[in-house]
Formats: C-alpha cells, sequence, structure tokens
C-alpha cells in the first residue's frame, strides 16, 4: 500500500465518524474542498461509492459502513503504537482538541490554561465554545469539560473544580415590597429572572431538592436572558429574584446588598468535569493537561 492511499483511508474514516467534510478537514488540518476531492480520488480507484453525499449531510454507504468497520481496529493500533512513541519524549507534543461551554471556559480554563501551554511549548490546544453536548467521538475531540451530572458513565471524568451551588436572592428592597419565599411553591408569587438555554431554547427550570426529593419550577417574570452578567444586573437593580452561582453573588452578599432566600432548598451539585473515552493509553499531551487542571480540595 502506497503511503497516499493510507492517508486517504484515514481521511475516509474521519469523514465517516463526523458525516461531515467541515468537521473532518478540521481535524485532519485540511481544506473541506481538498478532503472531498481525496475521497472522490479514493471511491474512483476502488471502485465502488463509499460516502452518499447531500446538499447538507455526508454518510456512508452500506460498502463505506463495511470498510470503515474493517478498518477502525488497524487504525486504533496505530493510533495506540503512536502514543506511546510519546513515552519517549522528555516532553509531551501534539494537538488536544477541547469542547466545553463559555461558562465552564471562564471558570477552569482562563485561570489554567495560559501557563499550561507557556510550561508546555509543544503542545497545541484547541478549545471548541458549545452550549450543547457535543460528540467527542464522533466530532473528533480528544476531551470535554462539562458539569459532573452532564458525563456519560462510559467515560473517563477527571474533576477539575470544586462542587458548585445555586442559590436564590434578591435585593432588601425587593423583599421589603414582597415576603420572601418560604418554599419553591411561593415562587410563582414572585418576579423571577428567567434564563434561556442557549443549547435547547428552553427556560431553564429552578431546581431544588430537600429531603431525598426532587423539586423543579418554572418561574414567570418580567425578563429572560441567556446571558449571566444581564441577570446579575436586574437582580441587584432589585427587578426580581435571580437564580444564580453562589459564588457570583458572594461580595453582594456580604456586603448586604443582596439576601439569600430558600438556602434549605438549594445543595450542591457535582462541578466541572474534563471527560474523555476510555483508551488503553491517553495521549501524554491530554495526560499533562488532566493533571494541570485536575481540582484539588
Amino acid at each position: 500500500m502506497q503511503r497516499g492511499e493510507l492517508n486517504d483511508l484515514l481521511a475516509f474514516a474521519a469523514v465517516a465518524r463526523a458525516r461531515s467534510f467541515t468537521k473532518a478537514a478540521g481535524t485532519l488540518g485540511m481544506s473541506p474542498s481538498a478532503l472531498s476531492h481525496a475521497m472522490r480520488g479514493l471511491e474512483t480507484r476502488l471502485g465502488v461509492r463509499l460516502l452518499a453525499r447531500t446538499t447538507r449531510s455526508v454518510a456512508p454507504t452500506e460498502a463505506g459502513e463495511r470498510l470503515l468497520r474493517s478498518l477502525t481496529p488497524a487504525l486504533a493500533e496505530i493510533e495506540h503504537g503512536l502514543l506511546a512513541l510519546g513515552d519517549w519524549r522528555d516532553a509531551p507534543s501534539g494537538t488536544v482538541r477541547i469542547t466545553t461551554f463559555a461558562y465552564a471556559a471562564q471558570m477552569v480554563l482562563e485561570p489554567k490554561l495560559p501557563a499550561f501551554l507557556l510550561a508546555n511549548p509543544d503542545v497545541r490546544v484547541e478549545v471548541s465554545i458549545d452550549n450543547g453536548l457535543s460528540d467527542l467521538v464522533g466530532e473528533g475531540f480528544d476531551a470535554g469539560i462539562r458539569f459532573g451530572e452532564h458525563v456519560d458513565r462510559d467515560m473517563i471524568a477527571v474533576r477539575v473544580g470544586p462542587d458548585l451551588r445555586t442559590i436564590v436572592v434578591g435585593t432588601p428592597d425587593y423583599f421589603a415590597r414582597h415576603a420572601p419565599p418560604v418554599s419553591p411553591g411561593d415562587l410563582d408569587r414572585h418576579a423571577c429572572i428567567g434564563y434561556r438555554l442557549k443549547s435547547t431554547g428552553g427556560l431553564l427550570p429552578w431546581e431544588f431538592a430537600r429531603d431525598g426529593r426532587d423539586y423543579n419550577v418554572r418561574t414567570q417574570g418580567p425578563l429572560v436572558v441567556d446571558e449571566v452578567p444581564l441577570t446579575l444586573a436586574a437582580v441587584r437593580a432589585g427587578v426580581g429574584l435571580g437564580y444564580v452561582m453562589d459564588h457570583e453573588v458572594a461580595d453582594d452578599l456580604a456586603a448586604g446588598c443582596l439576601v439569600q432566600v430558600l438556602d434549605a432548598w438549594c445543595p450542591t451539585f457535582p462541578g466541572y468535569h474534563l471527560y474523555h473515552p476510555s483508551r488503553r493509553q491517553t495521549p501524554p499531551a491530554l495526560r499533562a493537561l488532566i493533571d494541570a487542571l485536575r481540582h484539588v480540595d
């Protein structure tokens, strides 16, 4: 087998898994048009159609699926062999592709990633901000960062942040005009600042728990946003109640500018976790990044 044919088979596997020329091209470091040309050349040489193309999508044909199944074990062995070479290097190297959402990038990556890159000049990190839940394997990512409760059980998860807590707060002036709620059911009598999820377009329910029971409340109010800063501005102005992370309003609470309510109904939940597929050998660059981001109590 010539080197060009092996490269084309690797490229085919990337397209078949990602079901997108654009995503596969990004993973392979080439243009979508060049990748598409390479796939047509491979199909011509093999004399069989491997990919079914439409204006919006691409998917392997039956023959393509069969070829992908045959290639997968061999490609995995090649990947493991290349990864093993990393143990002979003095320093980690290579590219690590991560998917996460904007808030996690701010809280986890911004404080630690720059120092990691300075300490590991041969490592390149690509961060994709996606407020949905990306398919790591299908979209060619090495790892993702999400809340612990959103990580699939078949993934390896490493804690990269402390437990978190979402609380309900309002200004003293607001509570001078409205009696504080004593249970989540009282919130239907309050003006609540809503948050619209960018991933689904739905409104975020306010989640509570007590005595082993969960309570989800659909609130109503004069404002719905999809950015945290505007929520905080409205709450601090006394427009209504906010459902926010406790660390975002710690200074406001300490200064008496905001008052917390429903404290007993707001438990902690698993914070940010870096997760990646189970492999026989984790790439050295990813191992180094995990060590740099790992949360220590």
